[in-house]
């Protein structure tokens, strides 16, 4: 995996300053330790960091085609270059290396702009066209890897693979975004496009920006989205035979490599899967590596160890104390910007234990959006089925008082979740969607923000992100719009963004081949009876694994990383968090009322109440914040 930067001027034909193309290369030095390289002419700079995997004696970049006029600095893996390029071939293109970067410089001067369509894999790319004056950026269809971008003093375009690369730019605008901040305490994260400052913003899974020499910067363009086309069942088992034949496919394409590979396992359904598929496609054992907790309700590793040892995987565990706070200023570098995610905290740990023994990993990250195995699926059609009953100007009275009298057992969340049930009852689909997993609820915000906060807002609440979302579903069918929501906001915001940082601030690459495109698509047309069916979520995918895994794997309830942030705010944590929080930069930014932040701390570290999730978003703002030069509006 690589590490991508560079300028381009819009208006004219600038002499850009290399050492400072180098410096912004440089911050991302830990995505590609391997080499270094950059390419300079008036008007536009390149740089690129490389972690070498295919191809290890050429493949360097900035890569140009053979008659000069195209240049290309990439992040990534197109898993289907070899037929690419045989293709290209065909056309009289002659390729002097064997990795698919030099595919995209052909595939643009064949194909142009829809060249992105005939891609698959994880790409983050930006490609200059000498000829056509332009500059042509590109995001993989999910998001799984990253692109930020700004046009500086309206005339220079700025991107990099992570937010750092552009704010070592010394003229990037560091003006807080008021509707990010909102969306940020309601989600643990900035949803695309945005980032935390006005005028820098993510390129979109999916999308692409062309821009060109002498014309404004255009809208970016979308070239993907979740199609959504039923396809036709012929009988269960059928069914079941197809999923892991294609799941198997889209593992056996991620196995290539000139490095060593193996794979996450943490005994949960999806790494399991991977497993399985790798053992049956290779014949060395698979290099598998799980991390526990010393707290018994969050430690897996048994089931990981029953799969490692079905499989006679090359096994590494460790457990990691559940005390592991101190990498908390760590992850604020990593993220660059706010990110409220706990799990990234053991995420960060099962990177770091992989590159012990390898250079790629495989994931199984994206069964939970594919085949609804989240518990909040089960919730929300649950609630969906008296929301589809009653209209909702009978539901938001009656529900809405019984949500504001309900005490919320805050000791019992996942057990017993009646308030935030009638509270979910009394709004529209989307907006119960968004209440269910929100960190903090609107009311909340409403009252944790600052009076200049709210003016800035001027109304804006994060529920028009899922809207925006929502008007453009392929789909109207309850399930598949929520899924829908999660592909589009919290698997590329959070999932995605927390197993990319992770993994290269230790030099990993990480594959998911549950989110192959061509496998998304395929498992979105699935009737949803077939993922959620009663209370069992991912129905299919697990009966089509039950020759390959034991029932007591498939079948357990779902645990997921757990980090005790409760125990950690009344413990060890304490003194930090009323500092942070109540005495630091974040009371100076004047984004918050403090006596409601103060009751917050104190609700909480008294025992009477659990915010543990507010105050870790709030902890994680102020660690994202503090030292950098921002304003506020």
């Amino acid at each position: 995996m690589c590490g991508i930067a560079g300028l381009f001027d819009i208006a004219g034909h600038s002499e850009f300053d290399r050492s400072l193309l180098q410096t912004m290369n440089q911050t991302q030095f830990h995505r590609g330790p391997d080499e270094g390289g950059d390419y300079l002419e008036p008007g536009v700079a390149l740089a690129h960091r490389r972690l070498s995997i295919i191809d290890l004696s050429s493949g360097q970049q900035p890569m140009h085609s053979a008659d000069g006029r195209v240049c290309v600095v990439y992040n990534g893996e197109i898993y289907n270059f070899p037929e690419l390029a045989a293709e290209l071939r065909q056309c009289g293109y002659k390729f002097r290396t064997r990795c698919d970067t030099e595919v995209i410089l052909y595939a643009w001067q064949e194909w142009g702009e829809a060249c992105v369509k005939r891609f698959r894999g994880m790409f983050a790319f930006a490609l200059y066209d000498k000829t056509r004056q332009c500059l042509f950026l590109a995001r993989d269809r999910l998001g799984i890897k990253p692109l930020f971008f700004s046009v500086l003093d309206g005339r220079t375009l700025a991107f990099g693979s992570e937010l750092k690369v552009l704010k070592a730019h010394p003229r990037l605008p560091r003006t807080l975004e008021a509707q990010a901040v909102e969306d940020y305490f309601a989600l643990g994260y900035i949803p695309e496009p945005k980032t935390i400052y006005s005028g820098v913003f993510k390129l979109r899974p999916g999308h692409t920006l062309l821009v060109e020499r002498g014309k404004p910067v255009p809208q970016q363009h979308e070239y993907w989205d979740l199609p959504f086309t039923p396809i036709a069942i012929a009988s269960e088992q059928e069914l079941g035979d197809e999923l892991f034949a294609r799941m198997r496919e889209a593992v056996d394409i991620r196995m290539v490599a000139e490095v060593p590979l193996g794979a996450f396992l943490s005994g949960g359904v999806d790494s399991s899967a991977v497993v399985a598929a790798m053992a049956q496609l290779q014949d060395t054992p698979v290099n598998t590596c799980a991390i526990g907790f010393d707290v018994p309700q969050f430690n897996e590793t048994d089931f990981a160890r029953q799969v490692a040892e079905r499989y006679q995987t090359n096994h590494l565990e460790r457990i990691v104390a559940s005390d592991d706070f101190d990498l908390l200023d760590t992850l604020a570098q990593l993220y660059d910007e706010p990110y409220a995610d706990s799990s990234a905290i053991p995420t960060y740990r099962v990177c770091q234990l992989a590159r012990e023994r390898v250079t790629v990993a495989l994931s199984g990250d994206g069964g939970d959006e594919n085949f609804a195995g989240y518990r909040r699926y089960r919730w929300h059609m649950n609630e969906e089925r008296l929301r589809s009953a009653l209209p909702l100007g009978i539901r938001k009275p009656i529900f809405g008082a019984l949500g504001r009298l309900y005490p919320k057992l805050d000791w019992a969340p996942r057990v017993f979740r009646a308030k935030t049930t009638f509270e979910s009852l009394a709004r529209n689909s989307v907006e119960a969607y968004l209440h269910s997993v929100s960190l903090t609820s609107q009311e909340q915000r409403g009252s944790m923000f600052s009076d200049a906060l709210h003016r800035q807002l001027q109304g804006y609440r994060a529920v028009e992100t899922f809207n925006h979302h929502a008007r453009r579903s392929p789909t109207d069918d309850p399930l598949s719009l929520i899924q829908y929501l999660d592909m589009k906001t919290y698997l590329v915001g959070d999932i995605l963004t927390k197993v990319d940082r992770a993994s290269m601030a230790h030099s990993l690459e990480v594959r998911v081949p549950l989110l192959d495109h061509n496998f998304v698509e395929w498992i979105s047309g699935l009737p949803v009876s077939y993922k959620l069916r009663g209370q069992e979520g991912k129905y299919i995918l697990k009966k089509a694994l039950e020759p390959h895994l034991s029932r007591e794997v498939l079948y357990r309830p779902k645990m997921g990383f757990g980090v005790p942030l409760g125990k950690w705010f009344r413990g060890p944590l304490k003194q930090r968090l009323r500092e942070s929080l109540l005495d630091g930069a974040l009371a100076q930014t004047g984004l918050f009322n403090h006596s409601f932040l103060e009751q917050l701390v104190t609700d909480h570290q008294s025992g009477r109440r659990e915010y543990s999730a507010p105050l870790w978003s709030l902890m994680m703002f102020q660690a994202a914040i503090a030292g950098d030069n921002f304003s506020v509006r």
